[in-house]
């Protein structure tokens, strides 16, 4: 589980993106599990559920070491 100061750091930078850069990071996500998510499901998605997609990978991948 990812720490607080972690969580906290990538939810104030996940908040500033734009829509295409969510969507670049979303697409180029590399973790433990891969996301596949086609341009045109995420270009249907508004900005805060395309957050909320990041986000949750993000957390659940942990903090790079």
């Amino acid at each position: 589980m990812a720490s607080a100061a972690y969580f906290n750091k990538q939810a104030t930078t996940i908040a500033t993106l734009g829509r295409n850069e969510l969507k670049k990071r979303i697409k180029n996500f590399h973790g433990r599990f891969k996301l596949d998510f086609t341009e045109e499901y995420l270009n249907k998605l508004s900005e805060d559920r395309l957050r909320h997609i990041l986000l949750a990978a993000l957390i659940n991948a942990g903090p790079r070491n």
